[in-house]
Protein backbone atom coordinates (compact mmCIF):
# COMPACT_ATOMS: atom_id res chain seq x y z
CA UNK A 1 0.00 0.00 0.00
CA UNK A 2 1.31 3.45 -0.97
CA UNK A 3 0.16 6.73 0.55
CA UNK A 4 0.09 10.05 -1.32
CA UNK A 5 -0.66 13.20 0.67
CA UNK A 6 -1.88 16.24 -1.22
CA UNK A 7 -3.42 13.65 -3.52
CA UNK A 8 -6.13 15.98 -4.85
CA UNK A 9 -3.66 18.78 -5.58
CA UNK A 10 -1.46 19.48 -8.57
CA UNK A 11 1.64 17.30 -8.16
CA UNK A 12 -0.02 14.83 -5.80
CA UNK A 13 -2.84 13.96 -8.20
CA UNK A 14 -0.35 13.65 -11.05
CA UNK A 15 1.65 11.23 -8.89
CA UNK A 16 -1.46 9.15 -8.28
CA UNK A 17 -1.92 9.08 -12.06
CA UNK A 18 1.72 8.07 -12.56
CA UNK A 19 1.36 5.22 -10.07
CA UNK A 20 -1.84 4.07 -11.77
CA UNK A 21 -0.05 4.12 -15.12
CA UNK A 22 2.65 1.92 -13.59
CA UNK A 23 0.00 -0.57 -12.51
CA UNK A 24 -0.09 0.53 -8.87
CA UNK A 25 -3.68 0.58 -7.64
CA UNK A 26 -3.31 -0.07 -3.88
CA UNK A 27 -3.16 3.64 -3.10
CA UNK A 28 -4.44 5.70 -0.20
CA UNK A 29 -5.08 9.34 -1.02
CA UNK A 30 -4.79 11.92 1.76
CA UNK A 31 -6.03 15.50 1.41
CA UNK A 32 -8.76 17.95 2.31
CA UNK A 33 -11.38 16.57 -0.05
CA UNK A 34 -13.95 19.24 0.82
CA UNK A 35 -12.40 21.54 -1.80
CA UNK A 36 -14.60 20.72 -4.77
CA UNK A 37 -12.42 22.58 -7.26
CA UNK A 38 -9.85 19.78 -6.85
CA UNK A 39 -12.27 16.93 -7.51
CA UNK A 40 -11.57 16.69 -11.27
CA UNK A 41 -7.92 15.95 -10.44
CA UNK A 42 -8.90 12.60 -8.92
CA UNK A 43 -12.10 11.83 -10.84
CA UNK A 44 -10.65 8.95 -12.85
CA UNK A 45 -7.99 7.69 -10.46
CA UNK A 46 -7.91 4.15 -9.07
CA UNK A 47 -7.28 3.84 -5.33
CA UNK A 48 -8.16 1.85 -2.21
CA UNK A 49 -9.20 4.66 0.08
CA UNK A 50 -9.19 8.40 0.61
CA UNK A 51 -8.49 9.80 4.06
CA UNK A 52 -9.04 13.34 5.28
CA UNK A 53 -5.69 14.87 6.24
CA UNK A 54 -6.99 15.59 9.76
CA UNK A 55 -7.71 11.89 10.27
CA UNK A 56 -4.56 10.58 8.63
CA UNK A 57 -2.47 9.87 11.72
CA UNK A 58 -5.18 7.87 13.45
CA UNK A 59 -5.62 5.94 10.19
CA UNK A 60 -1.85 5.37 9.98
CA UNK A 61 -1.66 4.05 13.53
CA UNK A 62 -4.11 1.33 12.52
CA UNK A 63 -2.70 0.55 9.07
CA UNK A 64 1.05 1.28 9.23
CA UNK A 65 1.97 -2.40 8.84
CA UNK A 66 0.53 -2.39 5.32
CA UNK A 67 2.12 0.89 4.15
CA UNK A 68 5.18 0.43 1.93
CA UNK A 69 5.94 4.07 1.07
CA UNK A 70 4.64 7.59 1.71
CA UNK A 71 4.80 10.45 -0.79
CA UNK A 72 4.20 13.53 1.34
CA UNK A 73 3.37 16.09 -1.36
CA UNK A 74 0.64 17.97 0.52
CA UNK A 75 1.50 21.47 1.74
CA UNK A 76 0.31 25.04 1.85
CA UNK A 77 2.11 26.48 -1.18
CA UNK A 78 0.84 30.06 -1.39
CA UNK A 79 3.92 32.29 -1.55
CA UNK A 80 1.73 35.36 -1.01
CA UNK A 81 0.47 34.12 2.37
CA UNK A 82 2.36 35.90 5.15
CA UNK A 83 0.72 34.35 8.22
CA UNK A 84 3.55 32.18 9.52
CA UNK A 85 1.18 30.29 11.82
CA UNK A 86 -0.53 28.78 8.77
CA UNK A 87 2.75 27.34 7.53
CA UNK A 88 3.80 26.22 11.00
CA UNK A 89 0.67 24.09 11.19
CA UNK A 90 0.25 22.78 7.64
CA UNK A 91 3.86 22.53 6.50
CA UNK A 92 6.26 22.33 9.43
CA UNK A 93 4.30 20.58 12.22
CA UNK A 94 2.39 18.24 9.91
CA UNK A 95 5.55 17.11 8.14
CA UNK A 96 7.29 16.50 11.48
CA UNK A 97 4.43 14.21 12.48
CA UNK A 98 4.74 12.27 9.23
CA UNK A 99 8.52 11.99 9.68
CA UNK A 100 8.12 10.72 13.24
CA UNK A 101 5.49 8.20 12.20
CA UNK A 102 7.66 6.94 9.34
CA UNK A 103 10.58 6.63 11.75
CA UNK A 104 8.51 4.69 14.26
CA UNK A 105 6.83 2.41 11.72
CA UNK A 106 9.91 2.10 9.45
CA UNK A 107 8.22 3.46 6.34
CA UNK A 108 10.33 5.09 3.59
CA UNK A 109 9.14 8.56 2.61
CA UNK A 110 9.59 11.43 0.19
CA UNK A 111 8.58 14.94 1.17
CA UNK A 112 8.28 18.11 -0.88
CA UNK A 113 10.76 20.85 -0.09
CA UNK A 114 11.18 23.85 -2.38
CA UNK A 115 13.63 26.03 -4.28
CA UNK A 116 12.06 28.89 -2.31
CA UNK A 117 14.40 27.83 0.50
CA UNK A 118 17.31 29.34 -1.44
CA UNK A 119 16.00 32.89 -1.07
CA UNK A 120 17.61 35.38 -3.44
CA UNK A 121 20.11 32.76 -4.62
CA UNK A 122 23.13 34.69 -3.37
CA UNK A 123 24.43 31.53 -1.67
CA UNK A 124 23.95 29.43 -4.79
CA UNK A 125 21.80 26.38 -5.44
CA UNK A 126 24.03 23.58 -4.20
CA UNK A 127 22.29 20.60 -2.57
CA UNK A 128 25.52 18.75 -1.75
CA UNK A 129 26.44 20.87 1.28
CA UNK A 130 24.04 20.34 4.18
CA UNK A 131 25.79 23.11 6.12
CA UNK A 132 24.48 25.58 3.54
CA UNK A 133 20.90 24.89 4.65
CA UNK A 134 21.51 26.61 8.01
CA UNK A 135 22.71 29.73 6.19
CA UNK A 136 19.82 30.09 3.73
CA UNK A 137 17.45 33.04 4.09
CA UNK A 138 14.16 32.37 2.29
CA UNK A 139 12.22 35.43 1.16
CA UNK A 140 8.73 34.45 2.34
CA UNK A 141 7.01 32.38 5.06
CA UNK A 142 6.40 29.51 2.63
CA UNK A 143 10.12 29.20 1.91
CA UNK A 144 10.93 29.61 5.60
CA UNK A 145 8.60 26.75 6.54
CA UNK A 146 10.24 24.45 4.00
CA UNK A 147 13.75 25.39 5.07
CA UNK A 148 12.91 25.00 8.76
CA UNK A 149 11.80 21.46 8.13
CA UNK A 150 14.92 20.66 6.08
CA UNK A 151 17.05 21.90 8.98
CA UNK A 152 14.99 19.94 11.50
CA UNK A 153 15.21 16.72 9.45
CA UNK A 154 18.99 16.88 9.24
CA UNK A 155 19.25 17.16 13.03
CA UNK A 156 17.18 14.07 13.81
CA UNK A 157 18.82 11.04 15.38
CA UNK A 158 15.84 8.90 14.38
CA UNK A 159 14.78 8.86 10.75
CA UNK A 160 12.74 6.80 8.30
CA UNK A 161 14.63 3.86 6.76
CA UNK A 162 14.93 5.88 3.54
CA UNK A 163 13.94 9.50 3.12
CA UNK A 164 14.25 12.14 0.42
CA UNK A 165 13.47 15.84 0.63
CA UNK A 166 13.03 17.21 -2.88
CA UNK A 167 13.54 20.90 -3.54
CA UNK A 168 11.02 21.46 -6.33
CA UNK A 169 11.91 24.33 -8.62
CA UNK A 170 9.27 25.92 -10.91
CA UNK A 171 6.94 23.00 -11.65
CA UNK A 172 4.23 23.32 -14.30
CA UNK A 173 1.89 20.95 -16.08
CA UNK A 174 -1.61 19.41 -16.08
CA UNK A 175 -3.89 19.32 -13.02
CA UNK A 176 -3.13 22.87 -11.89
CA UNK A 177 -6.48 24.21 -13.11
CA UNK A 178 -7.63 24.81 -9.52
CA UNK A 179 -4.61 26.82 -8.33
CA UNK A 180 -5.80 30.29 -9.29
CA UNK A 181 -3.16 32.95 -8.76
CA UNK A 182 -0.56 30.32 -7.82
CA UNK A 183 -0.82 28.36 -11.07
CA UNK A 184 2.16 28.45 -13.42
CA UNK A 185 3.01 31.21 -15.86
CA UNK A 186 2.36 28.73 -18.69
CA UNK A 187 -1.20 28.20 -17.49
CA UNK A 188 -1.90 31.93 -17.17
CA UNK A 189 -0.17 32.81 -20.42
CA UNK A 190 -2.40 30.32 -22.22
CA UNK A 191 -5.49 31.89 -20.66
CA UNK A 192 -4.31 35.39 -21.52
CA UNK A 193 -3.99 34.36 -25.16
CA UNK A 194 -7.46 32.79 -24.77
CA UNK A 195 -9.47 34.86 -27.27
CA UNK A 196 -7.01 34.08 -30.04
CA UNK A 197 -7.22 30.32 -29.43
CA UNK A 198 -10.91 29.70 -29.76
CA UNK A 199 -11.72 30.80 -26.24
CA UNK A 200 -10.26 27.80 -24.41
CA UNK A 201 -10.00 29.78 -21.20
CA UNK A 202 -10.42 28.79 -17.57
CA UNK A 203 -12.96 31.42 -16.60
CA UNK A 204 -12.48 30.65 -12.93
CA UNK A 205 -8.91 31.93 -12.86
CA UNK A 206 -8.59 34.13 -15.95
CA UNK A 207 -7.20 37.52 -15.07
CA UNK A 208 -5.94 36.55 -11.63
CA UNK A 209 -2.48 35.98 -13.00
CA UNK A 210 0.55 34.03 -11.83
CA UNK A 211 1.74 35.85 -8.73
CA UNK A 212 0.34 38.97 -10.35
CA UNK A 213 0.46 38.39 -14.12
CA UNK A 214 -2.93 39.66 -15.18
CA UNK A 215 -4.65 39.16 -18.50
CA UNK A 216 -8.15 39.10 -19.91
CA UNK A 217 -7.92 36.49 -22.67
CA UNK A 218 -7.21 39.26 -25.17
CA UNK A 219 -4.33 37.59 -27.01
CA UNK A 220 -1.61 39.37 -25.06
CA UNK A 221 0.65 37.69 -22.50
CA UNK A 222 1.63 39.93 -19.61
CA UNK A 223 4.86 39.26 -17.79
CA UNK A 224 6.45 41.00 -14.84
CA UNK A 225 8.58 44.02 -15.55
CA UNK A 226 12.05 43.76 -14.02
CA UNK A 227 12.74 45.89 -10.95
CA UNK A 228 16.37 44.77 -10.82
CA UNK A 229 19.09 46.55 -12.75
CA UNK A 230 20.80 43.31 -13.75
CA UNK A 231 17.75 41.87 -15.52
CA UNK A 232 15.81 43.13 -18.52
CA UNK A 233 12.02 42.97 -18.65
CA UNK A 234 11.15 39.31 -19.14
CA UNK A 235 14.80 38.42 -18.63
CA UNK A 236 14.25 37.07 -15.13
CA UNK A 237 15.54 33.50 -15.04
CA UNK A 238 13.92 30.42 -13.51
CA UNK A 239 14.50 26.69 -13.65
CA UNK A 240 11.17 25.56 -15.10
CA UNK A 241 10.51 21.82 -14.79
CA UNK A 242 7.65 19.86 -16.31
CA UNK A 243 5.59 17.88 -13.81
CA UNK A 244 6.18 14.64 -15.73
CA UNK A 245 9.91 14.97 -15.03
CA UNK A 246 9.10 15.40 -11.35
CA UNK A 247 6.97 12.24 -11.43
CA UNK A 248 9.77 10.26 -13.05
CA UNK A 249 12.18 11.25 -10.27
CA UNK A 250 9.64 10.42 -7.56
CA UNK A 251 9.11 6.99 -9.07
CA UNK A 252 12.88 6.45 -9.41
CA UNK A 253 13.53 7.27 -5.76
CA UNK A 254 10.78 4.94 -4.61
CA UNK A 255 12.22 2.12 -6.69
CA UNK A 256 15.92 2.67 -5.94
CA UNK A 257 17.45 2.68 -2.45
CA UNK A 258 19.87 5.54 -3.05
CA UNK A 259 21.37 7.56 -0.22
CA UNK A 260 18.82 9.44 1.89
CA UNK A 261 18.99 13.22 1.93
CA UNK A 262 17.87 16.49 0.40
CA UNK A 263 17.97 16.75 -3.39
CA UNK A 264 17.32 19.51 -5.87
CA UNK A 265 14.67 18.81 -8.47
CA UNK A 266 14.89 21.11 -11.44
CA UNK A 267 16.26 20.68 -14.95
CA UNK A 268 19.61 22.29 -14.13
CA UNK A 269 19.06 24.90 -16.85
CA UNK A 270 17.48 28.30 -16.22
CA UNK A 271 15.37 29.99 -18.89
CA UNK A 272 13.80 33.42 -19.13
CA UNK A 273 10.13 34.21 -18.71
CA UNK A 274 10.33 35.66 -22.21
CA UNK A 275 11.43 32.24 -23.48
CA UNK A 276 8.45 30.72 -21.73
CA UNK A 277 5.98 33.24 -23.14
CA UNK A 278 7.32 32.75 -26.64
CA UNK A 279 7.04 28.97 -26.23
CA UNK A 280 3.33 29.29 -25.41
CA UNK A 281 2.69 31.32 -28.57
CA UNK A 282 4.72 28.84 -30.65
CA UNK A 283 2.71 25.94 -29.26
CA UNK A 284 -0.44 27.73 -30.42
CA UNK A 285 1.10 28.64 -33.79
CA UNK A 286 0.64 32.34 -33.09
CA UNK A 287 2.94 35.35 -33.32
CA UNK A 288 4.10 36.54 -29.90
CA UNK A 289 2.33 39.50 -28.29
CA UNK A 290 3.93 40.22 -24.91
CA UNK A 291 3.57 43.21 -22.60
CA UNK A 292 5.11 43.94 -19.20
CA UNK A 293 3.41 44.93 -15.98
CA UNK A 294 4.81 45.94 -12.62
CA UNK A 295 5.51 43.19 -10.11
CA UNK A 296 2.91 43.60 -7.34
CA UNK A 297 4.27 45.64 -4.45
CA UNK A 298 3.40 42.95 -1.88
CA UNK A 299 5.89 40.48 -3.36
CA UNK A 300 8.36 42.76 -5.13
CA UNK A 301 11.05 42.55 -2.44
CA UNK A 302 10.55 38.79 -2.15
CA UNK A 303 10.88 37.98 -5.83
CA UNK A 304 13.50 35.50 -7.07
CA UNK A 305 15.21 36.84 -10.19
CA UNK A 306 17.29 33.73 -10.82
CA UNK A 307 16.99 30.06 -9.93
CA UNK A 308 18.90 27.14 -11.37
CA UNK A 309 19.12 23.73 -9.75
CA UNK A 310 22.51 22.12 -9.35
CA UNK A 311 21.62 18.57 -10.36
CA UNK A 312 24.91 16.69 -9.87
CA UNK A 313 23.77 15.04 -6.62
CA UNK A 314 20.71 13.34 -8.16
CA UNK A 315 22.64 12.40 -11.30
CA UNK A 316 25.35 10.81 -9.16
CA UNK A 317 22.79 8.33 -7.80
CA UNK A 318 22.38 6.93 -11.30
CA UNK A 319 19.39 8.91 -12.52
CA UNK A 320 20.20 9.49 -16.18
CA UNK A 321 16.89 10.22 -17.88
CA UNK A 322 17.00 13.55 -19.77
CA UNK A 323 14.56 16.29 -18.76
CA UNK A 324 12.08 17.84 -21.16
CA UNK A 325 13.29 20.99 -22.85
CA UNK A 326 11.19 24.04 -22.01
CA UNK A 327 9.81 24.19 -25.54
CA UNK A 328 8.91 20.47 -25.66
CA UNK A 329 7.25 20.60 -22.25
CA UNK A 330 5.22 23.73 -23.01
CA UNK A 331 4.11 22.33 -26.36
CA UNK A 332 2.94 19.07 -24.78
CA UNK A 333 1.19 20.84 -21.93
CA UNK A 334 -0.57 23.37 -24.14
CA UNK A 335 -1.54 21.08 -27.01
CA UNK A 336 -2.09 17.88 -25.04
CA UNK A 337 -3.89 19.29 -21.98
CA UNK A 338 -4.80 22.98 -21.92
CA UNK A 339 -6.40 23.31 -25.36
CA UNK A 340 -8.86 20.50 -24.63
CA UNK A 341 -8.84 21.00 -20.85
CA UNK A 342 -7.67 17.48 -20.09
CA UNK A 343 -6.42 16.15 -16.74
CA UNK A 344 -3.48 13.81 -16.23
Amino acid sequence: MIVVTGAAGFIGSCMVGKLNNKGVKDLVMVDDFSKTEKHPNIANKIFLDQVDRRQFFSWLDKNAGEVEFIFHIGARTDTTEFNMAVFDELNLSYTKKIWNACSEYRIPMIYASSAATYGDGSLGYDDTDNNLIDQLQPLNPYGISKNEFDKWALRQAESPPRWYGLKFFNVFGPNEYHKGRMASVVFHAFNQVGKGTGGQVDKGTRGQGDRGTGGQGDGVVRLFRSHHQDYSDGGQLRDFIYVKDVLDVLWYLMQNPVESGIYNLGTGKSRTFLDLGNAVFKALDLSPAIEFIDTPADIRDKYQYFTEAKMDKLRATGYSKPFYTLEAAVTEYVQGYLVERIWY
